[in-house]
């Protein structure tokens, strides 16, 4: 009983392992070619956002 869930813990680890290093490299590419912040200072969003802060501290 436990050599079987020592050997799919050990697979699991395995594919986890080869998950993380092909797709590790794509999510940072992905993330260094982005164009735009998460929280962009522009537009409506933003007035509203800073007003609200402005609110709430008086």
């Amino acid at each position: 009983m436990t050599r079987t869930i020592s050997t799919s813990a050990r697979l699991t680890l395995r594919l986890a392992i080869l998950a993380t290093l092909l797709i590790g490299p794509l999510a940072a590419l992905g993330v260094a070619k982005a164009e735009h912040p998460a929280v962009g200072k522009q537009g409506a969003g933003f007035v509203l956002f800073v007003s609200l802060q402005r609110a709430s501290m008086s």
